[in-house]
């Protein structure tokens, strides 16, 4: 497969039929509820044709062109570095900072993005879900809240860092 080894599940895993993008067809899956994928992809595709109606309008030539990169940069601006786990040392639990694998970090910031995106009502999920992918690639927005909030508990428990394997 060229230089990339493939866990069997990420082999199995088809590229999404809009953009052929294997990291959108995950978070696809992850938008999923009962098994109703064309439902899902309905959702997340009209949420990307939000995107790029938005786009047209944005006058910054900073700006991504396609709906995909501003997912992309949303993705790769709410994954954590690090994050507090609890480990129990002598009798006291203690918050110990732990670096966060890349898989871990993505599985986290879809979490992240959709529950920010389901958390909000009144409006349909697809504009929701738009807001929220549209905020998190300009660093705003309640996922990219989510992840500065662990982002300061690392920090704050620094001193235990020591502890970590």
């Amino acid at each position: 497969m060229g230089g990339k080894s493939f866990t069997s599940a990420e082999a199995q895993l088809r590229p999404d039929g809009k953009f052929g993008d294997r990291q959108l067809a995950r978070f696809i899956n992850c938008v999923m509820f009962d098994g109703k994928k064309s439902v899902a992809e309905r959702v997340v595709y009209d949420a990307l044709d939000l995107i790029q109606a938005k786009l047209a309008k944005e006058s910054d030539p900073g700006a991504p062109k396609e709906a995909i990169e501003v997912f992309r940069m949303a993705v790769d601006n709410v994954k954590p570095y690090v994050e507090v786990r609890s480990k129990r040392i002598g009798g006291a639990n203690y918050q110990v900072p732990m670096t966060v694998k890349p898989k871990r970090a993505q599985s986290l910031a879809y979490r992240w993005i959709l529950e920010a995106a389901r958390g909000e009502k009144g409006r349909p999920i697809s504009a929701r879900l738009a807001d929220e992918l549209y905020n998190g690639a300009r660093k705003e927005g309640k996922a990219m809240m989510t992840r500065d909030q662990t982002h300061r508990m690392a920090e704050a428990n620094r001193a235990f860092a020591h502890f970590a394997n």
